[in-house]
């Protein structure tokens, strides 16, 4: 087996069961049982929804969420007009 396989294959399993001494034997059935114990209370399932929060994050989730939308191009189209405008008018068309 190549060093690239055994390396992919090792972040799979745990460092400290991933030895074969570690896996079997009586002298350590009580880190084997703390490991097991570990596992057991991780949460199950899919993640819970994040909420959004702030500015940017409600206007993320609004128009990049679940139904995603060509409105922020046009939001960007329109904050860049409202630039342009305003960099005309106060270099050139003030008087």
């Amino acid at each position: 087996m190549s060093f690239i396989a055994r390396r992919g294959l090792s972040t799979l399993v745990p460092p400290k069961i991933s030895s074969p001494s570690a896996i079997g034997g009586a002298k350590d059935a009580a880190r084997m049982q703390r490991v097991v114990s570990f596992y057991e209370k991780l949460p199950r399932g899919p993640a819970p929804d994040v909420h959004a929060k702030g500015l940017l994050g409600r206007y993320q989730a609004r128009y990049f969420g679940k139904n995603p939308s060509a409105a922020p191009l046009i939001h960007l189209i329109g904050a860049l007009l409202l630039f342009g405008y305003g960099n005309n008018y106060y270099f050139h068309l003030r008087v």
